[in-house]
């Protein structure tokens, strides 16, 4: 395991550890002088373990401005070796390349929306706590929020993003009662979206099963649209194929199945483990072949251990695929 240096510095900023730190600094191995992004920045516990692990500079990346705001104390804290950079991780390449930057060693993505960003009810993501029906991870950045897309999208568009995004198998009955509550007022606030929800689906876990909330995945569902999660993915492991160097590392953290899909996906399509092709079905063509440009670093996902799990709520449905970068050139990609 990577051994990290004995600095003085905390190994996170305030006490805050992110989901497979060890297993993320495994897969990086951090070496002195290399380069590496934090793609998802966020309270920068990935950052601080990396820059603590070696003598080494991050590029932190988050589209959160008060992510990045919040990071400028670590900034100081390691002079010279960290920089943060307000931007989404689907375009690292370009940020970093816009700041002389052309090659790294190793990118870190933990996917999906921050602690952070869920305990703060005004950003509008917990159904929990009240508050405004946001869930723009760019505070009031651009594009619709989540009440927005309520209040406006028709009742098939609803379903079919609750049902697409949130897995919910009463996406009907959800967006009908969405529809039929906003022709009284339009619905602001997440604790009176979460009560629609909730009356909806009255739903009793089977046996043996843990009880979730029953607005657990219309609200995942939104803030996925809301934000283009799975769009943000797939441009994201795009950039970081252009952007690593041959031999660099990528680890990347999801915490359901939409995710992880993303990255099982194009990892295995990168890496040439595609599935063959059934006997069964008419022939076709074989597309031209292309070199492989990830291989991966271990069969399959790392889960977290059942030590972080019993600490950690949020560590149980986190998997982690890891993958170094090849020297063939980077798939051309559609502009």
């Amino acid at each position: 395991m990577t051994e990290l240096k004995h600095t003085g510095k905390p190994a996170t900023p305030g006490g805050h550890t992110p989901v497979m730190l060890r297993e993320v600094l495994d897969a990086l191995a951090p070496r002195d002088g290399a380069i590496y992004v934090d793609g998802t920045f966020g309270a920068g516990g990935y950052t601080a373990a990396i820059l603590n692990a070696a003598d080494c500079t991050v590029w932190g990346i988050d589209r959160d401005t008060e992510a990045v705001s919040a990071g400028n104390a670590m900034v100081a804290t390691y002079a010279g070796r960290l920089t943060l950079v307000e931007g989404r991780f689907g375009a690292m390449d370009r940020l970093l390349g816009d700041r002389g930057i052309s090659a790294v060693d190793g990118i870190a993505l933990d996917l999906g929306v921050s602690s952070m960003q869920i305990d703060q009810p005004a950003r509008g993501f917990s159904f929990t706590a009240d508050g405004p029906l946001d869930m723009r991870m760019e505070p009031a950045g651009p594009g619709p929020s989540a009440a927005d897309v309520v209040n406006s999208l028709s009742e098939a568009e609803l379903a079919d993003i609750i049902f697409r995004y949130g897995e919910e198998r009463r996406s009907r009955q959800v967006a009908r009662a969405i529809v039929t509550a906003r022709h009284d007022r339009p619905i602001v606030r997440t604790g009176e979206l979460a009560a629609i929800v909730r009356k909806a689906v009255k739903q009793r876990p089977a046996k043996g099963e843990k009880r979730i909330d029953a607005s657990t995945r219309t609200f995942q569902a939104l803030r996925i649209y809301v934000n283009d999660e799975i769009g943000e993915i797939g441009r994201g492991l795009s950039a970081a194929e252009r952007l690593l160097a041959p031999g660099g590392r990528l680890a990347v953290v999801a915490f359901h199945s939409l995710e992880d899909r993303a990255v099982k996906q194009f990892l295995r399509e990168r890496s040439g483990d595609l599935p063959r092709r059934s006997r069964h079905l008419p022939e076709a063509p074989d597309p031209a072949p292309r070199s492989a440009t990830f291989q991966p670093l271990f069969r399959g996902t790392c889960r977290p251990s059942r030590a972080e799990c019993a600490a950690n709520a949020r560590a149980r449905s986190a998997r982690m695929r890891a993958a170094f970068r090849t020297d063939a050139p980077a798939w051309a990609t559609a502009p």
